[in-house]
């Protein structure tokens, strides 16, 4: 059996109860080495194998899980976050379908989910928007015409930017070019529940020079929007007026 396991944003205690147990009883681990917080390997027990998945290619990473089933072991596949987004975990469930191998997915709190608490924001404002997009710049690797920052944007939802703390320059025209305004409310959270977490509140026209005043190119989440703001509707749920399933209007 291969267990995908997500990791969570950094800290090693926002892992899963059940994520941390199929790690704990783990024989081998792969794992992201560019992104998993090392410690969480603290939990493995003496004899494990580990490998950081950083340097190897799906292949390398497909005849490690082989062999572990060859030798009844078990064997976590160590993503950062939550492994369905941006990790890369279609490629490798597919190829262990094909090989009869059997797979089960952990699921994990997504650094998007750190990057909010660590802001102390919320992305579903009543009156200010209810949806969030989670999206990425295009680099190296591309994105659909249709899902480019310039038409995303031009929904003025909540957004949440991966993979593009380099590029921001670029992030800043489309985001722009798009709709948003010049001075809507925007965050760059550099590795959201790490010990070096950084927070920088800034606005989407100013996104470069933020970054480039903190230091941060990389591993940072970039949120825009007006749930950044001070402006929103009182929740109807909770409002005494409002009725609902569990309880009457009260006035």
């Amino acid at each position: 059996m291969i267990d995908f396991v997500g990791a969570g944003p950094g800290a090693p205690d926002l892992i899963t109860v059940r994520g941390q147990q199929k790690l704990a009883a783990a024989d081998i681990v792969i794992y992201a080495g560019s992104l998993v917080n090392p410690e969480l390997l603290k939990s493995t027990r003496p004899g494990c194998e580990i490998y950081n998945s950083a340097a190897m290619t799906l292949e390398e990473v497909l005849a490690v899980m082989q062999r572990g089933e060859r030798e009844h072991k078990n064997t976590v596949r160590l993503h950062t976050g939550d492994p369905c987004l941006y990790g890369a975990i279609r490629e490798q469930m597919d190829r262990l379908e094909q090989l009869g191998i059997a797979y089960e997915v952990v699921p994990g709190v997504s650094s998007f989910c750190g990057a909010a608490a660590a802001v102390g924001a919320e992305y579903t404002l009543p009156g200010v928007s209810q949806t969030v997009i989670l999206t990425r710049l295009e680099g190296r690797t591309p994105v659909p015409e249709a899902e480019r920052i310039p038409a995303l944007a031009a929904h003025g939802a909540s957004m949440v930017v991966f993979l593009s703390a380099s590029m921001l320059k670029k992030l800043s025209r489309q985001l722009l070019e798009g709709g948003y305004r010049a001075d809507t409310p925007a965050a760059i959270v550099y590795r959201a529940s790490w010990p070096d977490q950084q927070i920088v509140h800034t606005k989407v026209g100013e996104l470069a020079a933020a970054a480039a005043s903190h230091g941060i190119d990389k591993t940072a989440l970039i949120l825009v929007g007006e749930f950044l703001g001070d402006e929103y509707q009182r929740s109807k749920l909770y409002d005494p007026g409002f009725s609902h399933l569990f309880r009457e209007a009260s006035q």
